[in-house]
């Protein structure tokens, strides 16, 4: 596949055997940030899910500090070879060597050894967890893949999986944003970056019959794209979450986090490839700060929530934990659904303005400062009981000084609401949650987000 490589990481996969004494199973998350979701399947936890990273011994060195942010115990980091430092850092996951890479029997003169090293993860794997070794068998309901780049929200991850009942046959993931990327590889495939799950029951199958279908595969670029092929050979297709990000764009990813699905978010790649999330602050520092909202409050990051000031004739956009923006005047809501341009397509090159480059509905963002709504981007993050505050404060790079009307001196937002507890039922049927402008002074607004009523309707009042 003609995806990023940065750095020869990974491409979705990676094989490796797990040592023989892995730790064991992790206790059950506290009460604040409850990690389980009860499903068809019966309850899913964080310790009901197996991580394996791809990556590389140079990658890995360059991107453990993205994983440090997330991972849990249960993940399992597969490189091409050991590293030279020794000892284990215990604020990592556990560091697996792969042997594939000097025994699989084949190759092919387009194709990556390293992608055949990373499609074999899930199968050593669970060949290892079938002996028993570490986490028990029965303790598993979920393998997830990834590359080294991809940051998960793992409190997100455990909900969506638990909409499903995991003793069946599933394959979940996301497509990459760029319509020319899944046009290469294709429109049914979960893209690895992004990170996709598979079923514990069927990991088994699959790791019985992967080596003998690598073996028709050798002309695909990716591992993704491996196991695709092979679980398609199951008769398996993919089950679309679209919180699974593949981030096959560039630059700001400003537009897309501001407008994202009523989905929870689940996981973001290509973190080297964009911009840093908040300004003033590098990749990293990003996003440590963007992490301050999803231990606060996960299921409701990034989370649009539309109200309207009357009074001011404003239109008030919250990308909750990440961004604000407001508009003079009277924005109807489906126009504010589209995400604004302020990222460039994956691959390089020259596109007509005919060209279908995304595989959503997108929008100008003004060059010109003055035409752009004000913007505020989140300072800080406070939780009370079952309260959580957030404030935002403008921005000043690129800001209008002519700007007139209500939201000219407007320097904080601040917003209120309740943590959100997502249940399975609302993840089946998301409905976007409503907001009120409770005060608004020249330099302050203050925001609360509530549940819609059932007859309610988010526009402006006549």
């Amino acid at each position: 596949m003609e995806r990023s490589q940065p750095l020869p990481s990974s491409s979705t996969s990676s094989s490796s055997p797990i040592p023989s004494s892995l730790p064991p199973p992790p206790p059950p998350p506290p009460p604040r940030h409850p990690s389980r979701s009860r499903g068809v399947g019966g309850a899913t936890e964080l310790r009901h899910v197996v991580f394996g990273i791809a990556s590389s011994s140079l990658s890995f060195i360059a991107r453990k500090e993205y994983i440090r942010l997330w991972w849990r115990p249960g993940c399992f980091v597969f490189l091409e070879k050991s590293l030279n430092s020794s000892g284990g850092d215990e604020n990592l996951p556990t560091v697996v060597v792969s042997d594939a890479s000097s025994r699989f029997p084949f190759t092919f003169k387009y194709g990556l050894r390293s992608a055949v090293r990373v499609a074999r993860i899930v199968k050593e794997v669970v060949e290892t967890l079938g002996r028993g070794k570490g986490l028990r068998h029965g303790d598993v309901k979920w393998i997830v893949l990834c590359d080294d780049d991809t940051l998960f929200f793992t409190e997100n991850l455990i909900k969506t999986l638990g909409k499903y009942d995991w003793e069946q046959w599933y394959y979940i993931g996301g497509l990459s944003e760029s319509v020319e990327q899944n046009s290469k590889n294709s429109f049914g495939m979960a893209f690895g970056g992004a990170g996709f799950a598979i079923s514990y029951p069927l990991a088994r199958v699959l790791s019985k019959v992967l080596d003998s279908c690598l073996m028709r595969y050798g002309h695909l670029y990716g591992s993704d794209a491996r196991v695709f092929a092979c679980l398609a050979e199951l008769g398996v297709g993919l089950t679309h979450e679209p919180g699974f990000h593949q981030v096959d764009l560039r630059g700001d990813l400003f537009g897309m986090l501001n407008a994202h699905p009523l989905a929870p978010p689940v996981s973001l790649h290509h973190l080297d490839t964009v911009d840093p999330l908040y300004p003033g602050k590098n990749r990293l520092e990003g996003l440590k700060h963007l992490f301050e909202a999803i231990d606060a409050d996960p299921g409701r990051v990034f989370q649009q929530i539309i109200c309207y000031d009357n009074s001011n004739l404003l239109t008030v956009s919250v990308s909750w934990g990440y961004a604000v923006q407001v508009y003079e005047g009277n924005l109807l809501l489906p126009d504010l659904l589209s995400l604004q341009r302020t990222f460039t397509p994956w691959r390089r090159r020259h596109y007509s303005t005919s060209d279908i480059l995304y595989m959503f509905n997108t929008r100008e963002f003004p060059r010109d400062p003055c035409k752009r709504p004000a913007v505020f981007f989140l300072d800080k993050v406070l939780c009370s009981n079952d309260r959580v505050e957030s404030s935002y404060k403008r921005n000043i790079s690129g800001n209008c000084q002519q700007t007139e009307g209500p939201s000219k001196y407007l320097q904080k937002i601040s917003v209120s609401s309740e943590k959100l507890d997502v249940q399975i039922r609302q993840l089946l049927a998301p409905r976007r949650h409503c907001c009120d402008v409770l005060a608004s002074s020249e330099k302050m607004m203050e925001i609360n987000i509530r549940q819609c009523k059932d007859d309610e309707l988010i526009a402006m009042k006549p």
